[in-house]
Formats: structure tokens, sequence, C-alpha cells
């Protein structure tokens, strides 16, 4: 990617992370009566007990079928909400020529849509699960990376890098549950500085026991039973995470 002079990268998981929603929302939207189903099946491989190539062929088997871009434009009118201050922080790292990447198990789709309307400002990186995917438009990022297993994160982090000509510079990673676990990893390996967003138990527990220390702790901590605490999340402001990033890149930002 010629033409960049990134600083830095921001690779992020999104839900539960920076937004209080879930990956398979819009498709419990439409059908409601898969909502148990579903949150099974998402808390089975952010608990790291099942894979998420398996979870994609569970939802595949009980979709009735595909989650139409009106379909998803409905849902985003009803129920699209991030934390507070995350479009700022979006939009202050490209201020700042860091390049902030969303890398989650979400669907495409979903982004592109968010995307197409202006509802987040366009990242120039894209991760994310190919379950639901609409034709390419000109609001889409630069560069999608298909996640169709957890450890791709950290593959397509690592292509990102390359692809934006990244190689030494500063590596921050922002997840919230085991899911994120072998993101952090990998990040370990790679020099990442490792930052839990509305931890959840399941992500400490990965981390403690693979010896991964995570540097900073934001927003609210979960307790034992990963439950989360929407009235009190939605309090939390990231703008001021936006001040922890820049003491970390002090001798890059001004």
């Amino acid at each position: 990617m010629s033409g960049w002079d990134y600083r830095a990268i921001v690779s992020s998981d999104w839900n539960q992370c920076l937004a209080p929603c879930g990956p398979f929302d819009p498709i419990v939207h439409c059908y409601p009566e898969l909502a148990g189903d579903l949150e099974s099946i998402f808390k089975g491989y952010t608990g790291n007990r099942i894979s998420l190539g398996d979870a994609a062929v569970r939802i595949s088997k009980i979709l009735p079928a595909s989650i139409s871009i009106s379909q998803m434009d409905s849902y985003l009118d009803d129920s699209f909400e991030t934390y507070k201050g995350v479009p700022e922080l979006i939009e202050w790292c490209a201020e700042k020529n860091i390049l902030f990447m969303i890398n989650t198990t979400g669907a495409v789709a979903y982004f592109q849509r968010v995307f197409a309307r202006g509802m987040l400002p366009t990242v120039p990186c894209l991760s994310a699960s190919p379950l639901m995917r609409y034709p390419a438009s000109d609001t889409d990022p630069s560069e999608i990376y298909e996640l169709s297993e957890i450890e791709d994160k950290g593959k397509n982090t690592s292509r990102a890098i390359e692809a934006f000509g990244l190689e030494g510079k500063r590596l921050l990673l922002i997840g919230d549950s085991g899911g994120d676990g072998p993101h952090f990893e990998w990040g370990k390996r790679s020099g990442a500085y490792l930052i839990g967003s509305m931890t959840k138990q399941s992500l400490k527990s990965f981390c403690s026991k693979r010896d991964v220390k995570i540097d900073c702790f934001f927003g609210k901590t979960c307790g034992s039973d990963d439950k989360r605490r929407d009235e009190t999340e939605r309090i939390i402001d990231f703008r001021d995470l936006i001040t922890h990033i820049k003491g970390l890149l002090s001798g890059d930002i001004r």
C-alpha cells in the first residue's frame, strides 16, 4: 500500500468490545426464534470450547435464509450502537496516521452496510466473517480479509502489517473475550501492547494459562460468570482510551 505513512496499527475486536452488540444480533432480529441457539454457539467459541469454523457450520444449518441488505438495514435502524466515544476514537486514529483495523467474528455484511450508510468512519482494513457478505461497494474498506477461524485474527493483522508497510511500527491489540485469546497470544510473540476492553473472565483465563500478560484493562471487567453489565458499560467513554494510546506513542504523536 504505497502512499501511506502510518505510525502504528490498532487491531481491535468489535462485539462487546467496542460495541454492546453480538455478532449474530442481525440474525436474531430477523429470526428471534434462533436467539437461544445462537447465544449458545457464541459462548462456545468465545469460551474456546468449539472452533469458529464449527460455529459457522452450525449457524448455516439453522439459518432459514440469508440476511438481505434491506433486512440488515432494518436491524441497523433499530439497533445500531457503539460504546460512547468509539467513532471519535476511530477518527482520531485516522487523523494521527494510526491504522485502525476492525478484527472480528462479526459478518463482513454488517460492516459493509454500516460504512455505506456512514454510521461509522470507514476503516482502512476489515477482518471479519464471510458468513454474510454483500457485493463490493465503493464504501468498503480498501482491504477486507476473511476470518474463518479464531486463529485468523493474528494472521490477518499480520497481513495488514505487510500490506500497509507497518513492519517495525507499534502494534496495539484490543479484545474482550477468550475468542481474542489466540490473537493476544500471537500479539505477545509479535511484541504487541495488549488492551483488554470490557474484559471477560474467558480472556483473562486464556491469557493466564498461557502466560500472556494483558498490559492494560479499559472499561468494565466482567465477573466470573462473564455477565455483562450494560447499564454501567454505557457510561464508559472510549475517548479516554485516546489519552492512553497517545501516551504510548508519545514519541510519534504530535
